[in-house]
């Protein structure tokens, strides 16, 4: 029989070695050590240190970048712009926001350049969480444009997002009717971690069922005291729903202070160089 050499010479059906290994539940359930520590050091209830600085996209009306551990995320506002050609007139402006991974944002698989199912349903997340912020009904027949691009995927992308476009649409001079902070928790059983990094975020498939497993991410406008966004995923009977709720919360109340201060910090430097010119 002629050989074909337009085909490869491999298997017609094949598996990952990850199927066989041994060490993969172990790697599942160690989420904490002996110590009680997890897989970077942090107790349950800690979570990473922030990094945030406002105006680090000089071509946009307002910009941040967000640095939590190897978490990396940018965001870029543009706008007030005018909406022309709009059919159904509002005096409420219009909020557009858009999640993007980079290409190279993932050690695991690689990102394409065109949005997936999970860009569009954080994009969509971020904009129902934005809206109840901003005052957009002093924008009418106007629209701003919010980009958030993950540099570097380390997990909690949604809770850093929320931070990354609050700060940068208060450094675009949008009237907002707060900040808004956002916080991350995975539940594995009777263990809560907050902030969890990507190693430890839930996955369902490899979640046993009748437990409490899952993950939630927590936006809150902390001066309000309101809830602007509400995402979980998983299964979580309602005392654990509770319970892991209230934690989200004290995290947000603990973030909220870093996006005040490098606000702060942004409006003391604008000045110092204004009086200097």
């Amino acid at each position: 029989m002629p050989l074909d050499t337009k085909r490869l010479p491999v298997p017609d059906e094949s598996f990952t070695p990850l199927t066989i290994s041994k060490t993969k539940d172990v790697r599942e359930r160690a989420l904490l050590s002996g110590a009680g520590e997890r897989c970077d050091g942090r107790r349950p209830e800690q979570i990473r240190p922030m990094f945030l600085k406002t105006g680090v996209v000089s071509q946009a009306k307002g910009s941040s970048y967000v640095e939590m551990s190897d978490t990396k995320i940018i965001c870029a506002v543009y706008g007030p712009r005018e909406v022309t050609r709009r059919e159904d007139f509002s005096m409420q402006g219009q909020l557009n926001c858009e999640i993007k991974f980079a290409t190279f944002s993932s050690s695991k698989k690689r990102r394409g350049h065109q949005s997936d199912a999970e860009e569009r349903d954080l994009s969509l997340i971020l904009l129902q969480t934005m809206e109840p912020a901003v005052m957009l009904e002093k924008f009418p027949k106007a629209r701003m444009d919010v980009f958030v691009t993950v540099l570097q995927d380390d997990g909690s992308t949604l809770a850093g997002a929320i931070c990354a476009a609050s700060a940068a649409l208060a450094d675009a001079a949008i009237d907002m009717y707060d900040l808004v902070a956002g916080c991350s928790l995975r539940q594995s059983g009777a263990i809560s971690l907050l902030d969890p990094c990507l190693k430890e975020e839930y996955q369902s498939k490899n979640s046993p069922s009748g437990e409490d497993h899952g993950g939630m991410t927590v936006g809150l406008m902390p001066s309000l005291n309101q809830v602007a966004a509400f995402e979980q995923k998983g299964h979580m009977s309602i005392t654990t729903l509770q319970s892991g709720f209230n934690t989200c919360m004290e995290g947000c109340q603990r973030i909220y202070p870093v996006i005040q201060d490098a606000l702060t910090r942004a409006v003391k430097s604008q000045q110092k160089s204004t009086l200097k010119t």
